[in-house]
């Protein structure tokens, strides 16, 4: 699975910086995955011509099969080593519908499929299965990766990382691997990608 390559094709044809990748997946083998990009950028409102807005970030469903969790996480892994990010996040959330659960999981669920109702309104590309995914996901949990790209990102000029090219980005192999899934109810996961080698002075 080339996320990396997915990645980049939106990036061409919007060709304004990225802030931030995101990943969503049902731990379910062979479901759709959710690949959300955030833009930095605004556009000017139609209608006053003068109000400028934030770019919505942009929705796209992934129908490749995939069989194991670790095919997403070196996946995930591999995007956000050559797109320059300094780290890459996983989550692993419960069922929003357990009992007892708070009102804040149930909104990061929401945020997790691209429905915030309290955020900006994203453009979904080609995802016909979000409600049906969003019904799976909050009965049995999600998965979710998080980076900031350094190459076609908002952070190529503020990045302090001795492991990147001239342009933010990195060549594969990554040196990292999956790791496998923690398995409890809520948990964390950090691969640290980027280094330094030298002191930095503030």
């Amino acid at each position: 699975m080339d996320v990396f390559k997915m990645i980049n094709d939106q990036v061409d044809a919007i060709a304004i910086p990225l802030f931030a990748v995101t990943l969503t997946a049902i731990p379910r083998i062979n479901t759709p995955l959710l690949l959300m990009l955030h833009w930095h950028g605004f556009k000017r409102q139609q209608a006053s011509g003068d109000e400028k807005l934030p770019i919505p970030s942009s929705v796209v469903q992934l129908n490749e099969a995939w069989h194991d969790m670790s095919v997403l996480d070196q996946a995930m892994l591999d995007a956000a080593w050559q797109l320059g990010a300094w780290q890459l996040e996983r989550e692993e959330r419960r069922s929003c519908m357990t009992i007892g659960a708070p009102d804040r999981e149930f909104l990061e669920f929401r945020q997790a499929f691209g429905d915030d109702p309290y955020g900006e309104k994203l453009t979904v590309s080609e995802a016909p299965d979000l409600e049906d995914m969003m019904k799976l996901g909050a009965r049995i949990g999600y998965v979710r990766w998080q980076f900031r790209p350094v190459k076609s990102g908002l952070w190529k000029f503020s990045s302090v990382d001795d492991s990147l090219t001239m342009d933010g980005s990195r060549q594969l192999p990554c040196p990292l691997g999956a790791k496998a899934l923690v398995g409890t109810r809520i948990s964390l996961t950090r691969y640290r990608l980027g280094r330094i080698g030298k002191i930095v002075l503030p």
